[in-house]
């Protein structure tokens, strides 16, 4: 075998401008993959993160019919408690299960702010504000001011918001709502804090005010719309479900739904299957620079139809050419899948703090993304690509090295 090894690498650099190409063309393709791979990662992870903190939770407790109509923003399935308990000691039994972390109320409801040229539209969320700022990454999006307090009517607006009702910290908004019983209300609330995010459900949309203000004002005396519900880890959601079920049932909860994050958001779903279907395009990929590798190898083949030959005629195996050629095939791939897997790195590792900001295509797009999309730099990135490169190109190479090893010895020498 080490003599077949040696030759092959002899017989690699022959026709170096060839066997370079064929080299750099794999290591491109490698490069693609980890750099892709790194870019969906942190689209998808991110993503991932953004639908747990400002929708699902790891675990999300509605009304079965809010379901239907959360877009609507109904305020008459709300989540009450069980026909026993509170909801404050619905939360409190939840607090003490087994993986449970955190248990998060939210009240969402329509609200507007009149300005002198138009009626500016928002998402009023009623949260209780020190466990928004654990779950979530607030406390690094408020660039002015503070998170709001219980029993306070304060609020605190995204930069962009602000800018419509032509308001800012210190001030005060009075706000116009509906309540429970479809009466039209308002209140004036001081605005004690400002988000600047990438995020436009923060910076544009959302007013966050305290939940049970928000209760009082919407005669919700102790109700919310959700609950969302924190694990360990939110790949262990799954796990704990079933106890969450079980307690909502045995209490007379019939009529909540429970649903792990995976569950409760169908654009979720997508990107899990949109996962996979990467994994084709990656394989895809390393099928088009094998192509380079076996029209390689084939010349290579032709060029040397009449050493073949000699070789054989001199008692070389029909199998010792064929990993002859396999080894020349392979020695290319490990080069330049293992150049590619260190390039593709430092491009992915660079780009995780500079990111790529996709704003002009989210403008149109109803759905909770980053339009700043940040690389992951992961060891695994590369070790996949890497062994996708050798792999693929290793197979394809059998191709040419079957048709050089069924090479006849007679037919082969009288080749010129």
């Amino acid at each position: 075998m080490t003599f077949l090894i040696n030759i092959a690498f002899k017989n690699m650099f022959r026709n170096k401008l060839r066997t370079i190409v064929s080299i750099l063309a794999i290591a491109f393709a490698v490069m693609v993959i980890v750099f892709t791979r790194g870019l969906i990662d942190g689209m998808i992870g991110d993503t991932y993160s953004l639908y747990i903190h400002y929708d699902t939770g790891h675990i999300k407790i509605i009304d079965e019919e809010y379901e239907q109509k959360e877009k609507l923003l109904s305020l008459n399935y709300t989540v009450k408690g069980l026909e026993n308990k509170s909801l404050s000691e619905m939360q409190a039994d939840l607090s003490e299960m087994e993986g449970i972390e955190m248990v998060i109320p939210r009240l969402k409801f329509g609200a507007a702010v009149s300005t002198e040229e138009e009626l500016v539209q928002m998402l009023a969320w009623g949260v209780d504000g020190a466990k928004e700022l654990k779950f979530t990454n607030l406390e690094r999006e408020l660039s002015q001011g503070r998170m709001v307090e219980p029993g306070q009517r304060e609020v605190v607006m995204g930069s962009e918001l602000l800018k419509k009702i032509n308001r800012s910290v210190g001030e005060k908004v009075t706000m116009v709502y509906t309540t429970a019983f479809s009466s039209f209300q308002g209140a004036t609330f001081e605005i004690v804090g400002e988000i600047q995010s990438n995020l436009p459900l923060l910076n544009e949309q959302v007013v966050f005010m305290p939940i049970d203000t928000a209760q009082n004002l919407l005669y919700l005396n102790d109700e919310a719309t959700e609950l969302l519900l924190v694990t360990e880890d939110r790949e262990l959601a799954g796990e704990f479900l079933p106890q969450v079920r079980n307690y909502l049932s045995q209490g007379g909860g019939n009529n909540y739904l429970a649903q792990s994050w995976k569950e409760g958001n169908t654009f979720i779903q997508l990107l899990e299957v949109s996962e996979t279907i990467y994994n084709f395009i990656y394989l895809f990929l390393v099928l088009l620079s094998s192509i380079v590798v076996i029209n390689t190898l084939v010349m290579i083949v032709k060029e040397r139809t009449q050493e073949i030959g000699m070789m054989s005629a001199l008692g070389l195996k029909s199998r010792e050419i064929l990993q002859l050629f396999i080894l020349e095939g392979s020695a290319m791939a490990l080069i330049g899948s293992f150049l590619g897997a260190l390039g593709g790195g430092a491009l992915n590792y660079y780009l995780a703090g500079v990111g790529f900001d996709y704003s002009a295509a989210f403008e149109d797009i109803d759905v909770l993304m980053n339009p700043v999309i940040y690389p992951t730099y992961k060891v695994e990135h590369m070790l996949f690509a890497f062994a996708i490169g050798v792999v693929v190109t290793t197979l394809t190479a059998i191709i040419p090295a079957r048709r050089a090893a069924k090479l006849e010895p007679t037919e082969a020498l009288r080749e010129i």
